[in-house]
C-alpha cells in the first residue's frame, strides 16, 4: 500500500466513520484515530512521511474555519472570562507543571524543552471537543465554552511552544522578549486577520456566481495562516479573526443558494479533513512504536506521569475556576455568558478536555538539531510522551465521555431552546407582517391576495415553530400543510419526470451536453424552490 492509497482509506473512513459513530454513540474522531492505529500496526501499511511543517497548515485553517462558523463573535465577547480563565490561563499552568515534572523525571532534560513538550500537550482540541460535545446533547452553554476554549487555546499554547523551541535551540531566553513575542503575535495576527475578512467580503461582492464564493471562502483561512505566520504572527489567531468577521458581515442575507451550498461545502471539507487528521494521530503509533524499542516501563512511566499531571491539573483548575466565573456572573447578572451551572458539568468539562491535531503537529515540529549543529535533547523521548497523553485523553476519555455524560445526566435544556425558537418564529412572521403592511402603504392589493399574505406571515413563524399560533390557527395551518404537501408531492413527481427525460436526452446522437446540464441546472433550482 502506498501513501496515496493510504490516504484514500482514510477519506473513506472519515465518510463511514460518521454513520457508525451515530449507531455505536461513539465519536467519529476518536473512531478515526481508533483506524489510524488499527493501520499503523499492519505490517503492510507504510510509515506516513509527512514533513511536520505542512501539518498545521494544511490541516488546522479548514478545521478552525468550519469551527467558527457554528459560533459567532458575540458568544466569544460574552464569554470572555471562562475563555480567558481556559485558553490562556490554564494553558500556562498546564505548562509549567508538565515542564516542572518532565524535567524532574527526565533525566538530562533541559528546562526549555521541558516547557514545549509542556506548551504542545497544554491544550485541548478545538476539533475534538466540539466533535465530541455537539454529538451528546451538551447544554448550549458548556458547547459554547469548549468551542471558545478550543479555539483560543492553541493560540496561547502555540506562541508558548515557539518561545520555548528558541530558547532550547539558542540556549538564551529573555521574559521580556517572550512577553513582547506574544503581544507582537496577537497584534499581527488581528491586523492580518481583520485585512484578509475584509479583503475577502469585498471579493465576495465581486465574484457574485456561489461557485466562486464558496472557492474563496476555502482559500481565505489559507491565506490569513501563512501571511500571519510569515509576519511572525498568530496564525491561528488570524484565521479566527478572518473566519469572525466573515460570519458578521459577508454574503447577503437573501442569497439563499450560496448560504446552503456553502453550508453543505463546509460539512463536507469538515468531515473529510477532521477524519484524516485524526486518522493520522493514529497513525503515528508508528514512530512510538520504532522509539519504545527496548525501553518500554521507562517510557510509559514518563508519559504515565505527565498524562496525570494534565488531567489533574484541568480538573484542579476547573473546579475553582467555574466557581469563580459563577460568582462573578451572578453579581454582574451577565445573562449572555456561557458558563457551567453545576459541579456536574464542572466534571464533564474536565473530562473533554481531548489533546490533538495541535499536539501532534508541535511535537513532530521540534527540530532535529540545536544551533551549534548538536542533537535536540530527547526529542524523541518527548514526542513518545506527547504521543501518550495523546492517545491517553482522545481514545480513553473520548470513548467514556458518552458513558460519563449519561451518568451524570448532563443534558440540553430542551425547552429553553425550544422558547427561544418560538420566540424566533414569532420574530420572523412580525417581520413578514410589518413588511406586507410597508408594501400595502404603497401598492394597491386585492382583499384576496392581502389576506393571503397575512396568512402567508403568520406559516413563516407556524413553519418554523408550530406551537406559536392559538390552538384554531395550527388547525387551520396544519390543513394548509397538508395540502402543500400533497401539492408538492405531485410537483416533485413531475419535476423528477422531466429531470429523467432531460437526462435521457444526453445520450441522443447530437446531444449538448452543456446544453443538457443548464437544464438540468434550472430544474434542480426549481425543485429546491
Amino acid at each position: 500500500m502506498d501513501q496515496l492509497a493510504l490516504l484514500f482509506v482514510l477519506l473513506l473512513g472519515a465518510l463511514l466513520s460518521v454513520p457508525l459513530g451515530d449507531r455505536l454513540g461513539l465519536p467519529a474522531p476518536v473512531l478515526m484515530t481508533l483506524l489510524g492505529i488499527v493501520l499503523a500496526l499492519l505490517p503492510f501499511v507504510p510509515n506516513v512521511q509527512v514533513p511536520p511543517g505542512l501539518i498545521l497548515p494544511t490541516l488546522l485553517p479548514p478545521l478552525l474555519y468550519a469551527a467558527v462558523k457554528r459560533t459567532s463573535w458575540r458568544q466569544f465577547a460574552a464569554n470572555r472570562r471562562p475563555i480567558f480563565l481556559l485558553a490562556v490561563a490554564l494553558v500556562f499552568v498546564t505548562t509549567a507543571a508538565v515542564a516542572f515534572v518532565a524535567s524532574a523525571i527526565v533525566p538530562g532534560l533541559p528546562i526549555a524543552a521541558a516547557v514545549a513538550l509542556g506548551a504542545l500537550v497544554a491544550p485541548p482540541d478545538p476539533v475534538a471537543a466540539t466533535a465530541v460535545a455537539g454529538q451528546l446533547g451538551l447544554p448550549r452553554r458548556l458547547v459554547s465554552t469548549l468551542e471558545g476554549e478550543g479555539l483560543f487555546n492553541d493560540v496561547t499554547a502555540i506562541v508558548l511552544y515557539h518561545v520555548a523551541i528558541a530558547a532550547a535551540v539558542s540556549g538564551s531566553f529573555s521574559w521580556q522578549g517572550a512577553a513582547l513575542s506574544l503581544l507582537l503575535s496577537a497584534v499581527v495576527a488581528l491586523a492580518v486577520g481583520l485585512a484578509i475578512g475584509w479583503a475577502a467580503n469585498k471579493l465576495i461582492g465581486v465574484l457574485g456566481d456561489s461557485t466562486l464564493q464558496i472557492g474563496l471562502t476555502l482559500l481565505m483561512p489559507y491565506a490569513s495562516y501563512v501571511l500571519a505566520e510569515e509576519l511572525h504572527g498568530s496564525g491561528v489567531l488570524a484565521v479566527l479573526v478572518t473566519a469572525l468577521f466573515l460570519a458578521e458581515y459577508a454574503f447577503d442575507a437573501d442569497d439563499v443558494l450560496t448560504r446552503l451550498t456553502g453550508r453543505a461545502f463546509w460539512d463536507i471539507v469538515d468531515t473529510l479533513v477532521t477524519g484524516v487528521a485524526f486518522g493520522l494521530i493514529g497513525l503515528e503509533l508508528h514512530n512510538a512504536l520504532r522509539t519504545a524499542a527496548g525501553r518500554w516501563g521507562e517510557l510509559l512511566g514518563w508519559a504515565a506521569a505527565v498524562v496525570a499531571v494534565v488531567i489533574l491539573v484541568r480538573l484542579l483548575w476547573l473546579l475553582p475556576a467555574t466557581w469563580l466565573t459563577r460568582r462573578m456572573h451572578a453579581r454582574r447578572h451577565d445573562l449572555d455568558e456561557d458558563i457551567p451551572v453545576s459541579w456536574r458539568e464542572a466534571v464533564i468539562m474536565w473530562w473533554a478536555g481531548m489533546r490533538g491535531v495541535a499536539s501532534v503537529a508541535l511535537a513532530l515540529a521540534i527540530p532535529f538539531t540545536m544551533e551549534d549543529g548538536s542533537p535536540f535533547p530527547d526529542r524523541e523521548e518527548i514526542i513518545f510522551i506527547a504521543f501518550g497523553v495523546i492517545m491517553a485523553t482522545l481514545v480513553l476519555q473520548g470513548l467514556s465521555l458518552p458513558w460519563l455524560v449519561r451518568k451524570l445526566n448532563v443534558r440540553a435544556d430542551t425547552e429553553a431552546e425550544q422558547e427561544y425558537e418560538k420566540q424566533l418564529a414569532i420574530r420572523a412572521a412580525k417581520a413578514a407582517k410589518h413588511r406586507l403592511k410597508e408594501i400595502e402603504e404603497v401598492e394597491e392589493l386585492p382583499d384576496d391576495l392581502s389576506d393571503q399574505m397575512i396568512r402567508r406571515a403568520y406559516d413563516i413563524g407556524l413553519r418554523i415553530n408550530p406551537e406559536m399560533g392559538s390552538e384554531e390557527r395550527k388547525e387551520a395551518h396544519a390543513k394548509r400543510v397538508s395540502r402543500i404537501k400533497r401539492v408538492r408531492r405531485i410537483q416533485n413527481e413531475m419535476l423528477s419526470a422531466a429531470r429523467h427525460e432531460v437526462l435521457a436526452a444526453r445520450n441522443e446522437p447530437g446531444a449538448d451536453p452543456e446544453i443538457v446540464d443548464r437544464v438540468l441546472r434550472h430544474l434542480d433550482v426549481r425543485s429546491l424552490r
